[in-house]
């Protein structure tokens, strides 16, 4: 390239070599400079960000420009910019886009902000606060992975992150107070420490609640006093070690049962059934019900779009064979996505003590239109099943669908 700059007398075939040269290596940076992940970015802010509820302009800002890729292994990088938990190893998983976007929003971060965050590991979080606000206390608590997530964050430039391994739930002391404090794993009391770290008009949210029943929780310090208030229910993998084996409540993994599966109860009144996480395109109904007043109601015209509602809880399949399941309900024009999993109906997902998917059953899928009738399946328990998901949706799909009266009942091998 140099020489075709310093020789002016070149013939005209030569010149013609070197513009042509000189168009081939800037199409070759550019190549090299464009981000394969970007237009998927851009589509997982419109479509699972911005279409459930996220307006402020600075936090869609960072959910287009951190590059959620870079914070899962190369075998879930096709999947980096679905509204999905990914594994990131240790029993860990990253957080949902959605909920990422939802929890930094309500802290209303701002330009001058130095924030806490307490984290599981992939770094995420921590990328989409730095982005926003002047600096980042992260404090990760699997030490394999917040080592990882220390070198990432430094080799995508984040200098405005600083990395800690240890409890959470201790905070930072030494860099408080802090403006806010997020926390992506949940306790089952709110920490005391954190509070005392919570700068005076600071906010924080924080997933409080028994080990598969949690619920967001706002806290804002006014004269020295906390403002609480509960938000929308959620499902968070909780902190590891003593902190979980200190739960007063723990999991009967011998009697899974559904919460809320009447969808009768919303204590807060934000229209969302309590016990239900994840909800998507979902209304609560309050016109009759088949065995109250409510009911649920998943609406969506867009193949793939999620449309749906899940819980979570502890099972154990070396003693439990035989999972019933059985739901009210009815639909209209209901048509599978794109993809083939996307159908509509009651998914359950059984996973091992790794949390690794051992097995996936449907009940359904369900096509077309129906009035209300009841369904349901006995589904075989795999032995290896330490925890599971049961989710009531479209999953992808399009349609009108009407649920109720969800049960379901384990038997003994």
């Amino acid at each position: 390239m140099s020489n075709c700059v310093a020789n002016p007398k070149s013939t005209w075939i030569r010149s013609l070599f070197c513009i042509l040269a000189l168009f081939s290596a800037a199409d070759v940076l550019r190549g090299q400079a464009k981000d394969p992940y970007e237009q998927a970015r851009l589509n997982m802010v419109d479509e699972y960000i911005a279409a459930e509820g996220v307006v402020n302009p600075r936090v869609l800002y960072a959910m287009r420009t951190v590059k959620r890729h870079e914070f899962v292994s190369n075998v879930y990088r096709s999947r980096a910019y679905n509204d999905s938990p990914l594994p990131i190893g240790a029993g860990q998983t990253i957080t949902t886009p959605y909920v990422v976007a939802y929890m930094t929003e309500t802290l209303d971060p701002q330009d001058g902000d130095r924030v806490l965050e307490v984290g599981t590991g992939s770094g995420y979080q921590a990328a989409v606060l730095a982005e926003i606000v002047k600096e980042v206390y992260t404090v990760e608590i699997v030490e394999l992975l917040g080592r990882t997530a220390e070198k990432r964050l430094g080799e995508l430039g984040y200098k405005n992150v600083h990395v800690k391994v240890g409890d959470g739930y201790e905070g930072w002391a030494e860099h408080a107070p802090f403006d806010k404090i997020i926390v992506t794993c949940s306790p089952e009391k709110i920490p005391e420490k954190l509070i005392e770290q919570l700068n005076e008009g600071g906010k924080m949210i924080i997933p409080v609640g028994e080990r598969y029943q949690q619920v967001f929780v706002l806290l804002e310090k006014k004269d020295g006093k906390l403002i609480e208030k509960k938000l929308i229910p959620t499902l968070f993998v909780p902190m590891t070690g003593i902190s979980e084996a200190q739960r007063e409540v723990k999991p009967d993994p011998l009697r899974p049962v559904i919460v809320n599966g009447s969808f009768e109860i919303d204590e807060n009144g934000d229209e969302k059934p309590d016990g239900w996480h994840y909800q998507r395109s979902l209304t609560l109904m309050t016109d009759g019900g088949t065995t109250g007043s409510n009911y649920i109601q998943i609406y969506n015209l867009v193949p793939g779009k999620p449309g749906q509602a899940l819980q979570g809880t502890a099972i154990d399949g070396r003693r439990l064979k035989t999972l019933q399941v059985r739901a009210s309900v009815s639909y209209l024009n209901l048509r599978p996505g794109f993809e083939e999993h996307e159908q509509p109906g009651i998914l359950v997902h059984f996973f091992d003590e790794r949390r690794a998917i051992v097995d996936v059953k449907i009940i359904g899928p369900w096509t077309g239109s129906s009035d209300w009738k009841r369904v349901g399946d006995d589904l075989p328990i795999p032995e290896k099943a330490r925890e599971m998901i049961i989710t009531v949706g479209l999953n992808g799909g399009t349609g009108r669908l009407f649920a109720d009266d969800l049960v379901m009942r384990a038997l003994p091998r």
